[in-house]
């Protein structure tokens, strides 16, 4: 009873903190986590690129932002596999979606300035269990490479 009471007034305010069973997007950001593990060490610079990514591609809030990446990151807790993970995801969202999130792991693997043997391998299994090909997951690494680079050369240029 009480719970259906607070969803009934999280509804009123407008509330889009809550996160129901199942979100995809919850998948979605206990697959960022995982790929920022991958290396050994989760960089700052790794979370705030997560955190832009994710607000900008779902239109969130700062209070449903942050509600959802700890919903993930307490789920990428509690993985013990990609699998639970990709499959959630593989239910939910389209081929073309799927290749866009390959690009956003991209993004966070960039985000600190590096790219680990060990992040390649997660997500090349992750692009793989997703039904991403080889090649979309290899232009998506360029792309990200690439918006890393002019970046950089923007940066060099307002310095000079």
């Amino acid at each position: 009873m009480f719970e259906r009471f607070r969803a009934f007034l999280e509804g009123l305010t407008g509330s889009a903190a809550r996160i129901e069973k199942g979100d995809p997007r919850v998948a979605v950001i206990g697959l960022c986590f995982q790929v920022m593990e991958a290396d050994g060490k989760i960089r700052a610079s790794e979370r705030r690129k997560m955190r832009a990514l994710i607000k900008d591609y779902y239109k969130l809030d700062d209070a449903a932002l942050k509600a959802l990446v700890a919903a993930g990151e307490t789920a990428e807790s509690e993985a013990i596999d990609f699998y639970h993970f990709t499959a959630e995801i593989k239910r939910h969202l389209s081929e073309g979606q799927r290749v866009e999130l390959v690009g956003m792991l991209w993004e966070i693997v960039y985000a600190d300035g590096d790219r680990s043997e060990m992040e390649d391998h997660v997500i090349w299994r992750i692009a793989d269990l997703l039904g991403v090909s080889g090649r979309d997951r290899v232009l998506k690494r360029q792309e990200a490479a690439a918006k890393i680079e002019t970046k950089e050369d923007e940066e060099v240029q307002q310095e000079n």
